[in-house]
This record gives structure tokens, sequence and C-alpha cells, in this order.
């Protein structure tokens, strides 16, 4: 199944209030679970930079990663990007496959 890595941004009001910011995360999941069944979640984090999250997810195609970024801007974020990801040794068996090893 395609990975993907979701990086998302919020407003930096939606950061002061703990409580609050666990519960829209519950009902981000559940909508996108709600939305996207076929989406299987492999980590999570918070992160310094430029962006707040990013989660990490295989998804059965493109739509559902765009869903998943659509519901994330819809319940609030600022900037949510997914980018398709592929495993190291992936990548290692295309390259040796373009090189004709």
């Amino acid at each position: 199944m395609p990975m993907f890595v979701l990086m998302t941004r919020l407003s930096p009001n939606a950061l002061h209030d703990a409580p609050s910011r666990r519960a829209t995360g519950r009902d981000w999941l559940h909508k996108v679970k709600a939305t996207c069944p076929g989406v299987k979640w492999l980590a999570h984090y918070a992160i310094l930079g430029p962006y707040d999250f990013m989660d990490i997810y295989e998804a059965p195609d493109v739509e559902t990663a765009h869903r998943v970024s659509i519901i994330s801007r819809a319940e609030g974020a600022v900037s949510a990007e997914s980018w398709q990801a592929l495993p190291y040794d992936s990548f290692l068996k295309l390259l040796d496959e373009v090189e004709g090893k």
C-alpha cells in the first residue's frame, strides 16, 4: 500500500489549551477513520520547525491521501501537506532497475 507523510501546521491559538487540543485531535482522527477506512496509521509526532505535527500512514490510493489532507484543513489546520514516501530499500531496488543492474 502506498505510504504518505502528512505535515500539519496549526494556528498559534490552537496550541495553548491541552484539553481542547486533545479533543480536537480525537475528533479529527474519528472523521478520518470514518471517511478513509483504508488508512493505516504508522506514526504520529509533534515536531519542531515550520510544522507542528507529522503523521506517517498508508493509504490505498492518492485520492484517499487527498481526503486526509482535506479533512485536516477542514478541521482547522492552517496548512496540511501530504507527501508520498517510498521506503529506502524500495528506492534502492528502483535505482538498481534504472541502472540496469
